[in-house]
């Protein structure tokens, strides 16, 4: 069944692609505005819930309560927009840790492909539902592990030391 106010907010506005390739918002009273950008409220806990069209000037155009409520294509073009800005890279196996105190270089396997980060405190390391952990390198990028338990002995006996 779909949501009231998402079918609502949908019903008033299309959303599409120019020919250069940026997102065009066209509101109920023909206004148009390129270059939107969606931006979900709660992008880990709640990632299919809560969407805003951003215009170039940062302010709120539309508002979306839920994404399964959107026709396919709507849905379809705004997940791929999404999936372009968000960089949450999956670690797959902890390979090797500089050191078991922080700052701590670490050496990974992630869904694209190897690389390190540095963990500068353990509070970077944040526990999510259902045994997922988020963990902020220093740099600022956000690597994500879906499962404590999925991962391998190894890996898991790695991350348990800084938890």
């Amino acid at each position: 069944m779909k949501d009231a106010s998402a079918t609502m907010m949908q019903d008033s506005f299309v959303l599409s692609r120019n020919a250069f390739g940026r997102l065009v918002l066209t509101l109920p009273d023909g206004a148009e505005h390129v270059g939107v950008h969606p931006v979900r409220a709660f992008p880990i806990a709640a990632p299919q819930e809560g969407v805003s069209l951003i215009g170039h000037d940062g302010h709120e155009l539309a508002w979306i309560e839920h994404l399964e409520a959107l026709p396919a294509d709507t849905r379809t073009l705004l997940q791929t927009e999404l999936a372009l800005r968000e960089f949450v890279p999956e670690i797959r196996r902890l390979n090797a840790v500089s050191t078991f105190s922080t700052p701590s270089t670490w050496q990974l396997e992630t869904d694209r492909g190897p690389t390190s980060l540095v963990l500068d405190a353990e509070e970077d390391i944040r526990r999510l539902a259902d045994g997922a952990l988020l963990i902020t390198a220093s740099n600022g990028v956000h690597f994500k592990v879906k499962s404590l338990a999925a991962i391998d002995r190894h890996s898991r006996k790695l991350l348990e030391r800084f938890l």
